[in-house]
């Protein structure tokens, strides 16, 4: 029985790899801002299309960084249906999250309930990009021009997405990418914070960078947060084979639809218009007075078949013990219901069609 992982990291060519970094055994720099970095910034800004980038050793230090660097207090808007570092960024950056609940189909921020939840304390707005699944921004950007709040965007899942033709690092005061190994471009481990203000790329870099300014001016507190060349060089491979590695996936993910399309109790993920999809999650939803079975019979049944799958996002960062007693999961329903429903089946560019289908049978053989 072949063994299915819910993901798997894409890389290039061992000897293309090799080959980037060779120069490094030469000149002996492999962090700090090097060559390999500064030309993958140069080279995201271009294919992001956006006007300014800075770089990060990974997502989680994009999204604590730029809250930091807007010096903010108060409150922040944000979802509980997102990975933990969205909500532990505001929480370690002293400030309080508020969670808005999600649509019930993007599973982003509904913005229908925002604006009710605006409040004199509250700074800035973080909206959540879900499985390729883009938030309102019209509409995020209009509330957040009428209250003066800053909007950060956790854009993790939508690397190389357009929106109208406009990257969607364009959006929002500071949109942030994860280049996780699971990603669908990754660097190994960094991440990115792509900006409009050019202020706020210096704050990023010094805050990013210990404080330090030159080899003798430290002058604010900073941190550890740079990509290291070894990183920065997976990178550029792997900028090289994005289009294709996303046109993979688009294959693999129309062969999904064709067999999971249209069946009682399953819930696929929406297809928005005018976005240019990177296909980076395939998310199930299984409502089990039609469908017949629970997403923990499923699961476990994928798993008896040696199938990965991944109850992503489970449980509600609302509801984590780290923050016991503090939110009332009641008030984002929408949120815990997909929670407690939805599954993220195996996706990957180079995943055998003969595996879909096996998939697609163990989830189908469930029903019936």
């Amino acid at each position: 029985m072949n063994q299915v992982f819910v993901t798997r990291s894409s890389m290039p060519e061992l000897e293309e790899y090799m080959d980037e970094i060779r120069g490094m055994w030469d000149s002996h720099w492999l962090t700090n801002m090097g060559p390999k970095h500064e030309k993958l910034q140069a080279e995201l800004c271009k294919y992001l299309g956006v006007q300014y980038i800075e770089l990060m050793a990974n997502g989680h230090m994009a999204l604590e960084m730029t809250l930091q660097a807007m010096n903010l207090q108060g409150e922040v808007i944000t979802t509980p249906f997102t990975f933990a570092s969205t909500t532990h960024a505001i929480v370690r950056n002293g400030l309080k999250p508020v969670f808005c609940d999600i649509d019930p189909f993007t599973y982003t921020m509904d913005t229908e309930k925002l604006e009710c939840l605006i409040t004199d304390r509250t700074c800035a707005i973080m909206p959540v990009h879900v499985y390729g699944n883009i938030c309102k921004v019209e509409e995020i950007e209009r509330l957040a021009h009428k209250y003066e709040l800053k909007v950060i965007y956790d854009a993790a899942h939508t690397f190389g997405e357009t929106y109208k033709g406009k990257g969607l690092g364009t959006f929002g005061d500071a949109s942030c990418f994860s280049f996780h190994a699971t990603k669908v471009f990754h660097t190994i481990e960094g991440g990115a914070v792509c900006f409009q203000e050019k202020r706020l790329g210096e704050k990023l870099y010094e805050l990013k960078n210990f404080g330090i300014h030159g080899p003798e001016e430290v002058s604010a507190v900073g941190a550890n947060a740079k990509l290291n060349e070894f990183c920065a060089a997976m990178g550029l491979c792997n900028l090289k084979h994005i289009e294709e590695e996303i046109a993979k996936r688009r294959i693999i993910v129309e062969h999904y639809r064709s067999r999971l399309q249209g069946v009682d109790g399953i819930q696929l993920n929406i297809v928005q218009p005018e976005v240019k999809s990177n296909y980076s999650y395939f998310p199930v939803v299984f409502e089990e007075k039609l469908f017949g079975a629970t997403r923990a019979e499923v699961f476990d049944k994928l798993a008896e078949h040696g199938i990965g799958a991944r109850k992503y996002f489970y449980p509600l960062t609302n509801t984590f013990a780290a923050f016991h007693g503090q939110f009332d999961v009641m008030e984002t329903p929408i949120a815990l219901h997909i929670s407690k429903r939805v599954l993220t089946l195996p996706l990957y560019a180079d995943l055998p069609m003969e595996e879909v289908d096996r998939i697609c049978d163990v989830v189908l053989s469930c029903k019936y």
